[in-house]
């Protein structure tokens, strides 16, 4: 069962002295850190957070009940709530006192429900009578009001990821009332209603604040409402309805995530997962807002995998009795102790731990069965690339092998994204390219994330070992090579070199010669000179390679020289100096005929006998001969084989494969030729 836990606790959880009644606990959102606070303080603070190398540990007075206590943004101030009507501050800047003082709220017969840190010397006041914005001055020890705002208020709720505070307003509770802060401003934004399963009368507070949360999804700020319906509404499961907040503009709804079943529940958001956590079943649901049930309503969504439980955890026994040998004690999981933060914060204060929670995404693989959904989502998680790969992998191999519309979908997919990883990175570089100005200066480079599969990761690990694996039909390996290559091309991306290259090495393993020759011929397999190089290898297996590599480097119109030192290699030293002629002038220009024309005259020598070497170094000056017909263009390149070939041979098959005609594109038909008569005499 361990392979079907897709949840699981952090291995090294933040550990702090659990809550007792000597001991209160609090956690701070903003800062991620918590609160040990000993006998209201007088016998010691113990502050402990996931990003502090050592704990911060002091002593205050003890001036009564710790309602409330958190840090400014960089440890610098400590604020206290003690009362209903006012809160301390203590400086932890050095050098200055650390003498406390304090701030009263200014409304009349308002009491402080609250505080949240804006910035390291802002702070902003909760009451039930309004919000208060005030400005510490830790050097003056002095506190300024900024700015306020007067309405009813029964709770709040504050992101710290986008500074917006959420006000619950009217009777019922269910109007909620944001504001955000920039830059010691306050901003009010427009007002939302949430929608309740049924209407009390007399009204009375109805949506309470442990049913609300506030997260940010994939980039965008939501409201979450944890909506429970009543036994004898016609639907008895609870759901959590997804309001968009955005920061202009109205508050609409916009998703809703069934859980179809009823209980006690806690939400926590991890990797843009909405995780769903039941009690009285101990389980977990995952939802995805960014995947659509096909059969459902528009953004009604439905868990994307089966629940699960979250990973047993043990914990280490510590202590001067502990023994050696005694094994962990397991966790308790779904405890009533558990309390649960935004977004992905576990806290235990009866045992003393804060864990984050992770999602573990190989055991996704078996729990979805939809390949083209599990794509979806595991494209949009963070350490998803070795996964996905293995996804592929076990799509192709074994008894996990897809039907090829399947592997075609899930290369789709994939190059989409690789796709549009590549535009963003063009635009980019189009944008430094062109100068500085408005546009480019808030040009950002794109982010390659994991979820980018390229040709060398597809090749690496999934592509080379899936040819080279037995027991798997040829044709369908070279079919999937072929599916990946049309779903590059469907994408506009330029195909690589060794992917062609797998291609023919794979026909040629397999003697398919007809295929490959099909390939090259209506041009299947893209002109390149690594792939005329591979082709020049094949002739002992394959001689028509030989021609075809050659009508490849001459279609390319960039690879002269390649051309000629085959030719020369093939001691057809006539037929590199009429090709020598074919070529441009501004080519000749550069010097590299005269270079290539004393490499021939070299073969000449070496090969040639006493009445051959006078011939044809004969032939050799007259071809560089001052006011020889350098500039005359030639007809359209044809074969440089001395004896044309008919088909292809049958040495080197070994198949009952019928070989093609040698019937290749007009161009290679003829032989290279000029309209020079000693190139064409005989001696």
């Amino acid at each position: 069962m361990s392979e079907e836990h897709y949840l699981e606790l952090c291995e090294s959880p933040v550990q702090f002295e659990h809550a007792s009644s000597v001991n209160n606990v609090f956690f701070d959102e903003a800062n991620k850190q918590v609160f040990a606070v000993r006998s209201g303080g007088a016998t010691g603070v113990v502050v402990k957070g996931p990003d502090d190398k050592n704990s911060i540990a002091f002593r205050m007075d003890d001036k009564g009940e710790v309602k409330c206590i958190k840090f400014s943004i960089g440890n610098k101030i400590l604020a206290v709530q003690r009362t209903s009507k006012s809160v301390d501050f203590i400086n932890f800047i050095p050098d200055y006192p650390h003498t406390e003082f304090s701030q009263e709220c200014k409304m009349k017969n308002a009491s402080v429900l609250g505080f949240c840190w804006t910035n390291w010397n802002e702070i902003v006041f909760i009451t039930d009578q309004g919000i208060e914005l005030y400005q510490v001055f830790p050097d003056k020890r002095s506190v300024k009001l900024i700015k306020s705002q007067s309405l009813s208020v029964n709770w709040y709720q504050y992101c710290p990821e986008t500074a917006v505070l959420l006000l619950s307003t009217s009777g019922q509770g269910n109007v909620l009332q944001p504001f955000v802060f920039r830059n010691g401003t306050l901003s009010k934004m427009t007002k939302f209603e949430i929608e309740l399963p049924v209407v009390p009368k007399p009204a009375k507070l109805s949506l309470s604040e442990r049913d609300i949360a506030m997260a940010t999804i994939y980039g965008q700020l939501y409201v979450m409402y944890l909506k429970h319906h009543s036994r004898t509404a016609n639907s008895p499961s609870a759901e959590v309805v997804l309001y968009h907040l955005p920061r202009e503009g109205l508050c609409k709804k916009s998703h809703v995530l069934k859980l179809n079943t009823t209980g006690k529940f806690a939400l926590n958001i991890v990797d843009n997962l909405v995780v769903v956590h039941h009690q009285s079943t101990q389980t977990s649901l995952i939802y995805d807002i960014h995947l659509r049930e096909p059969d459902c309503a528009l953004n009604t969504h439905q868990p994307v995998l089966p629940a699960r439980s979250i990973h047993p955890y043990r914990i280490p026994l510590t202590g001067p009795v502990v023994v050696p040998s005694q094994p962990p004690v397991p966790c308790q999981l779904y405890s009533s102790s558990w309390s649960v933060f935004q977004p992905d914060i576990i806290i235990s204060a009866s045992e003393g731990y804060l864990w984050y929670l992770q999602v573990k995404l190989p055991p996704t693989v078996n729990l979805q069965q939809d390949k083209g959904k599990l794509m979806d989502f595991l494209l949009r998680r963070r350490d998803c690339k070795m996964v996905i790969l293995s996804v592929c992998s076990q799509i192709l191999e074994g008894g996990e092998r897809g039907s090829l519309p399947v592997v075609a979908t899930v290369f789709d997919k994939l190059n989409q994204v690789y796709k549009e990883y590549l535009e963003a990175e063009q635009m980019y570089t189009l944008a430094m390219e062109s100068g500085p100005s408005r546009n480019s200066a808030a040009q950002k480079r794109p982010v390659r994330t994991q979820a980018v599969i390229d040709q060398s990761d597809m090749y690496t690990h999934v592509l080379s070992s899936f040819t080279e694996r037995k027991g798997v039909c040829h044709k369908f390996i070279i079919a999937v090579l072929m599916e990946y290559i049309r779903s590059l091309n469907q994408s506009q991306i330029t195909v690589q070199h060794y992917l062609y290259e797998l291609v023919i090495k794979t026909l040629v393993q397999h003697n398919r010669f007809y295929m490959l020759h099909q390939f090259l011929q209506y041009h299947v397999l893209s002109d390149s000179k690594p792939l005329a190089c591979l082709l020049l290898s094949l002739e002992s297996t394959y001689p028509p390679a030989h021609q075809l590599s050659l009508d490849m480097l001459k279609r390319l119109s960039t690879a002269n020289d390649e051309i000629v030192e085959v030719l020369l290699s093939k001691q057809q030293v006539l037929g590199a100096l009429r090709f020598i002629r074919s070529v441009d002038i501004d080519v000749l220009r550069q010097g590299w005929a005269t270079f290539m024309i004393k490499r021939a005259t070299f073969f000449i020598i070496t090969i040639g006998g006493p009445h051959d070497c006078t011939l044809q170094l004969n032939v050799v000056m007259t071809t560089c001969r001052p006011g020889s017909s350098w500039t005359r263009r030639s007809r359209p390149v044809t074969r440089c084989c001395s004896t044309p070939s008919s088909g292809p041979s049958s040495r080197g098959t070994s198949g009952s494969e019928e070989t093609p005609p040698s019937t290749l594109e007009n161009t290679v038909r003829n032989t290279w030729s000029t309209s020079s008569s000693c190139l064409e005499s005989n001696p």
